[in-house]
């Protein structure tokens, strides 16, 4: 039996309301940051960064109220697959491209003795609701050297306090505009802000190199309750050991996945999330679906696509098995462009082309 309780028209059952409450409990105890101004940036319009003004407009709260008063009860039972992944190889073998995805949208891509750790949630739960449907595919302490972490965007599934803090200060953190300030607060002081199409490199303690580019996505930002689009969003482009890898982040489409292959031609690797899709009128202005993600991998023009986002969280209203099995349906004939990665599993590039960089 479910209690229910009425606000503004909307029938909630006792669960959902809990989480409800929860969850704005989490926002209210961080609180929100100030805005900043940040005029030099053609996303900072109106006081508070925004999306280009022809791609799709956000839900509206009214809405929101409406998904979560009619989302599903209950979810049949779910597990991910995965492999055990000690790190022991990633280790050792730094200088060799590779991708492993530890899960949600944490991915270690390593290459020509560097390792960049993209949005890392070790935690179990996100704000104490959403629990891990698997453990970290390599755990924290068995990863090699982490020499840069990029962040897409401030949302606690890609920004998980907890786990910044555990990899500590010498580690080298890209965040988009606004976030620097989060980062130093908590002694995180070896920090880099982008804004979208600009590059910064890293230069690690043995000399090696890496160039990373913060790239358009279709998403917002909020930590708290009155800190709404006051950092900017995005994905990054990677340029290490001879490949380059794209990393989406969170977002939708049409976003700017044309754009970033006519920037950046002859991408490896395509990082595209695939999960918390559904139901479509809410999340399709925020999380591209499986069909989306192929449509986005042709914009791109990658030479392979590593589905994430999917399988480690339950976020959203799809089965949990759905999403790869949309995204095998979708690809067609790029069906053989598939990397499908189980949480803790790393493909090793066979072959390194020439090292270019990120310059067009």
């Amino acid at each position: 039996m479910y209690t229910k309780f009425s606000l503004s028209g909307y029938h909630f059952n006792g669960p959902l309301l809990a989480g409800l409450l929860l969850g704005l409990c989490t926002l209210i105890s961080e609180g929100g940051c100030s805005h900043v101004p940040y005029p030099d940036s053609p996303q900072w319009r109106n006081g508070r960064f925004e999306n280009p003004p022809d791609w799709p407009r956000f839900p509206t709260v009214r809405e929101f109220l409406r998904w979560i008063a009619t989302r599903p009860r209950s979810f049949p039972d779910f597990a991910p697959r995965v492999v055990e992944n000690d790190g022991q190889r990633l280790r050792e073998e730094r200088k060799r491209p590779s991708v492993t995805w530890i899960g949600h949208a944490t991915l270690l891509v390593q290459g020509g003795g560097v390792s960049v750790l993209t949005d890392p949630i070790f935690s179990q739960r996100i704000s104490g609701i959403y629990s891990r449907f698997a453990a970290p595919g390599v755990a924290l302490a068995k990863l090699p050297p982490i020499d840069a972490v990029v962040i897409s965007h401030n949302h606690r599934d890609h920004l998980d306090e907890a786990s910044v803090k555990a990899l500590g200060p010498r580690v080298h953190f890209v965040v988009p505009l606004g976030l620097a300030a989060w980062f130093r607060q908590r002694g995180l002081t070896v920090v880099t802000e982008l804004d979208w199409w600009q590059t910064t490199e890293i230069t690690t303690a043995a000399g090696h190199k890496a160039q990373i580019t913060l790239v358009p996505a279709q998403h917002w930002s909020r930590r708290g309750l009155t800190d709404d689009r006051a950092t900017l969003w995005g994905g990054y482009v990677l340029a290490l050991g001879g490949v380059r890898v794209y990393f989406a982040g969170d977002t939708g489409y049409p976003a700017a996945f044309k754009e970033i292959g006519r920037r950046f031609a002859n991408l490896d690797y395509a990082l595209l999330p695939i999960g918390a899709y559904e139901p479509r009128w809410f999340m399709c202005p925020q999380h591209i679906s499986p069909e989306d993600a192929a449509r986005a991998f042709h914009d791109l023009g990658a030479r392979h696509l590593i589905p994430m986002h999917y399988a480690t969280f339950r976020l959203s209203d799809e089965p949990m098995d759905e999403p790869p099995r949309l995204l095998q349906q979708a690809l067609g004939k790029d069906i053989d462009h598939l990397i499908e990665l189980a949480i803790g599993e790393t493909h090793w590039q066979v072959g390194t082309p020439p090292f270019s960089d990120l310059r067009p």
